[in-house]
């Protein structure tokens, strides 16, 4: 028969290691939930109420700008080591997205990309950051705010550079086809890149730092639950064991999540650059 958990506020929000539960005690294990991803506000400016994951998102701002205004406050011929990996880390952006992703007209866009690279990035590794351990975008509203910036871009530039009829042939009407496919064709596409995109845009990213992170609280809170006597221990040496695998992991992850973001992001911009025929 099962033991009763420790009586607490709210029951559902217990977790293993939060209480005396351990394997062959006779209790259940008490996995994560979407409550794991919910902050109470921990301080109020005016009206705004600031939370855990807001906090970390201004935090890493702050470090992302320092960091540059570090490395490039006084640029010098013969770069130091900060100079030198900020400008590593910039040329990466620039060349490896920008330029190999929308072109020689990649310059005005680069300070965008760069930026939404490195955001990125920082709310992604803020998960394996002691202290902090969460990352930011699995809250979904993160994701969806930058995929909002991606999207506002995108529609005004492609309305910019073509016009208001360019633009929507732009966005609805692909050159070379049939004339009756475009029956059913320009319908999709307007749904597609008006709608799908930014929401695409923003799940993906936010899904995949989401499972993540469940992930490694997973089997963070099954090593606990695991441990009390020798078989347990044995068990929970495994469990330990793959959080160390799946956060490894994870770093590739959180890097290539940004990457993907930014790609997609430059490739959006690079198909309103392009002119309606």
């Amino acid at each position: 028969m099962l033991k009763e958990p420790p009586v607490s506020a709210d029951p559902t929000q217990v977790l293993a290691f939060e209480t005396d539960c351990h394997l062959f005690k006779g209790c259940g294990f008490e996995g994560p939930s979407v409550w794991s991803f919910i902050f109470e506000p921990i301080a109020k400016v005016g009206p705004v109420e600031i939370n855990k994951p807001m906090l970390l998102a201004v935090i890493g701002s702050i470090l992302i700008m320092g960091f540059f205004w570090l490395a490039f406050a006084k640029p010098k011929v013969v770069p130091g080591k900060t100079q030198m990996v900020a400008e590593v880390l910039y040329d990466f952006v620039r060349r490896g997205i920008g330029r190999e992703v929308i072109g020689k007209k990649a310059e005005p866009f680069i300070p965008l990309l760069v930026s939404l690279f490195f955001f990125v990035w920082m709310l992604n590794l803020w998960a394996l950051i002691p202290l902090a351990q969460f990352p930011v975008s699995s809250v979904i509203a993160f994701p969806a705010a930058l995929a909002l910036v991606v999207w506002v871009t995108y529609m005004t530039v492609t309305f910019k550079v073509n016009g208001f009829v360019g633009g929507i042939k732009n966005l609805c009407v692909p050159s070379g086809l049939p004339k009756p496919i475009y029956l059913i064709l320009t319908p999709i596409e307007f749904i597609s890149n008006i709608f799908l995109r930014p929401f695409t845009l923003a799940v993906r990213l936010f899904a995949n730092m989401f499972a993540g992170h469940a992930l490694i609280l997973i089997f963070t809170i099954a090593t606990w639950y695991m441990l009390g006597t020798w078989l347990g221990t044995a068990y929970a040496s495994v469990s330990f064991v793959m959080a160390l695998v799946i956060t490894v992991f994870e770093m590739f992850i959180q890097a290539l999540q940004a990457y993907v973001f930014t790609v997609l992001a430059a490739t959006y911009l690079s198909q309103a650059l392009e002119e309606a025929h």
